[in-house]
């Protein structure tokens, strides 16, 4: 089965190394993840040209959310049948296009409709990224090619809060989408000059049923849990979880019924691809707690300015880039299913370990524990994302990185909803009003507990998962 996951042209001596191809892949993920935090420095700005209260932009970010559970989960199928270098090219495209809508947008609701129109070109930029990558990349590089897909992404929402300050203070907020114009033009050409253009099987006509059902079920989850994270509004986040689940078994067993659904769950099937989406998934919990939970503390609980707050924030993301360097060597070393034990405790409990900070800590080690922590997750995040696609075949790739990122966007969201959940309820079980270190502290503790249950998960993986991409085999036979 691992002949079948490298079809023939990636062995072409034609192709440029594989961190060129990574890093133009990147080169969507970083102008996706710095609109995004970019655009929440803004929002009180752009509410007040708007002529409407700050809270009412939120449906700016929800709007874009939306987009991207409607659509992520087709995004292997339109691959598969118009080429994945096509609808790379085009995704980049379409999220310029709505960019430069959002820039020009004289209302919020204009502003809206540009942001869906953006969420649909990052639905495509996503997976199918991804999925270039996979098709692009010989397996023995493909550890090194993913830690290189994901430093760009990091860089993103450390770079995102400064620019959105300076634009918002020296030019105009504007210029928060206008800043993605070069980035997608420079991406656009670069994946038209190095990308091959690879198509899948297409067998079966587009599952316009599967696809409304799922694209239902997924919103409304995604809207829900979002919503979950803000005051007063949780009536609406239950009513839209419950739509949610309530579509989602309708899909499930519509599912049942196709041979070819726009959501394939045969593929949980495959052992390493369901370890890795289970334990990613639980460990993708903390992930998404961790930035609504910390800079909340440290504002809330500490008494920091935002600004504060953001550069002590930002030690988690310096962190992750740093492991970049030492994963390959690391992988080769232990392997999948070692590595992923070991560094998983290790960063789930470092997150934890935030349960017991406190204002009087020296500023230094509050950065060192939040930095050694996000070092840690970092390595289990690239591993996930690498170990999942170990046995599928080259005709199910597409299929499986649409679903394998659905479940990952779905399981962030999930993160902020149980983190404000733990958060809440510690609160109203105290009898407070509002929050106190203490009920940050259940929170982080909840998270990482949550987290933890990966433990067993990654115990489940063989202990020659993904040897011949992480070149763990190869090792041990040298020793």
């Amino acid at each position: 089965m691992s002949d079948q996951f490298v079809q023939p042209a990636v062995a072409a001596p034609a192709l440029p190394n594989f961190r060129t191809i990574a890093l133009i892949v990147a080169s969507a993920m970083f102008m996706e993840q710095l609109d995004a935090t970019v655009l929440a420095t803004a929002l009180p700005t752009m509410a007040r040209d708007f002529g409407v209260s700050p809270p009412a932009m939120s449906i700016a970010l929800t709007s874009y959310l939306l987009s991207l559970a409607i659509f992520i989960p087709a995004s292997g199928k339109i691959a598969d049948r118009f080429g994945s270098r096509t609808v790379f090219r085009t995704a980049i495209a379409i999220f310029v296009m709505g960019s430069i809508l959002c820039a020009l947008a004289p209302s919020l609701t204009l502003l809206v409709v540009a942001r869906l129109i953006q969420g649909l070109g990052g639905a495509m930029m996503l997976p199918v990224g991804r999925l270039v990558l996979m098709r692009s990349v010989e397996r023995k590089d493909l550890v090194s090619a993913m830690s290189w897909l994901l430093v760009p992404a990091l860089v993103g929402p450390i770079l995102g809060p400064p620019i959105g300050g300076m634009f918002v203070t020296y030019l105009d907020w504007r210029w928060i989408f206008y800043i993605n114009v070069p980035i997608g033009v420079a991406g656009f050409v670069l994946v038209s000059l190095f990308i091959k253009e690879v198509k899948g099987p297409t067998r079966s006509p587009f599952d316009v049923i599967g696809f409304v059902l799922s694209g239902i079920s997924l919103g409304s989850l995604l809207f829900g849990f979002e919503m979950t994270s803000r005051t007063g509004e949780a009536w609406l986040a239950a009513v839209l979880i419950v739509t949610g689940v309530v579509f989602g078994i309708a899909y499930l067993r519509y599912a049942r019924t196709r041979t070819a659904p726009i959501m394939d769950f045969s593929l949980m099937r495959v052992r390493t691809f369901r370890t890795s989406v289970i334990a990613g998934s639980l460990t993708r919990i903390t992930q998404g707690a961790q930035p609504f939970l910390i800079p909340l503390m440290l504002q809330l609980g500490f008494g920091y300015s935002a600004a504060a707050a953001g550069r002590i924030s930002i030690a988690t993301a310096l962190g992750s880039l740093t492991m970049k360097a030492f994963q390959g060597p690391i992988l080769r070393r232990v392997g999948f299913r070692t590595g992923l034990i070991a560094f998983g405790l290790i960063g789930t409990l470092g997150y934890g370990s935030c349960a017991l900070l406190r204002p009087d800590w020296p500023v230094p080690v509050i950065f060192g524990i939040m930095y050694l922590s996000g070092f840690f997750m970092s390595f289990q995040f690239t591993s996930y994302n690498t170990i999942a696609y170990d046995e599928i075949p080259a005709d199910r790739m597409s299929a499986a990185t649409s679903f394998y990122t659905t479940f990952q966007q779905l399981m962030l969201s999930l993160g902020i909803c149980v983190g404000a959940l733990a958060l809440h309820a510690s609160i109203h079980l105290s009898g407070r009003l509002h929050a106190q270190l203490s009920d940050f502290s259940v929170a982080f503790v909840v998270v990482a507990l949550i987290s933890l249950t990966a433990t067993w998960w990654n115990m489940s993986f063989s202990r020659t998962a993904g040897a011949e991409i992480s070149g763990h085999r190869q090792a041990r036979a040298a020793e």
